[in-house]
Order: C-alpha cells, then structure tokens, then sequence
C-alpha cells in the first residue's frame, strides 16, 4: 500500500490507488479533491461516490476563480476514458498547478463504488 502523497504525486493513478485514496481519505489521514470534468448528463448518467466537485470539460473556463483557488490542494481528476483529463493536466501544468493527477482510464475502468442518478456536489452556473 502506498502513501497518499505518493499516489498523489503521480501524473496518473489507477482504479485500486484511487479506491486506496477513498478508504484513505473517509479515514482523515488524506485530503484531496476528486473533481469530475464529464458533462452533467455523464455524470447522472454514473459517478464515483465521493466526487467532490463537478467541473464539466466544456465549461471550465468559468471556472477560472475557482480553480484558482485549487493550485495549491491536491486533486485527482477523472473524466470517462481518461481523454480529457490526460489534456488538462497539461493544462493545469501551464497554470502552475503543482498537485494534480488522473484516473488513468477514467470511470469505465474504476472498480469502486459508483453510483447512478447522484446528487450534483456543487452549484454549476
């Protein structure tokens, strides 16, 4: 089992390390944020329990405050492949995000717990 700053320090982390993250986090032994970049109807559609923001790809750029602010919290992004996060990690490199990482083959390879019809966890303007 490896530490969650050692996970977290990866550019791309896999199902079982972000199921470790999870236990570890429910734990308070780790803090990150599991941040969605799919479009809403993806994420109804199914969602990694513990997701904790929803930032669809499309709309990012209006959220530029409020990523902003998460230059300096570790976050792990995840999207449906791995596609569109595997680009804004090159983006968020540029932004001058130091820690940052993905699920390397996004929610169809995830074997945690998902769920379908999950309640959006923050507003999208």
């Amino acid at each position: 089992m490896l530490p969650c700053k050692e996970i977290l320090s990866k550019d791309s982390i896999n199902s079982d390390e972000l199921e470790q993250l999870l236990h570890v986090r429910a734990q308070n032994r780790c803090n990150f944020l599991l941040v969605d970049v799919r479009e809403l109807f993806e994420f109804e559609d199914k969602s990694i329990v513990g997701v904790d923001l929803l930032l669809p790809f499309s709309r990012l750029h209006l959220y530029e405050k409020e990523l902003e602010k998460l230059k300096q919290t570790p976050f792990v992004l995840y999207c449906r492949t791995g596609n569109r996060t595997g680009h804004l990690l090159q983006v968020f490199e540029r932004m001058g995000f130091s820690q940052k990482c993905h699920l390397k083959d996004g929610v169809v390879s995830y074997k945690g717990e998902c769920a379908h019809n999950a309640a959006i966890p923050n507003e999208l303007t």
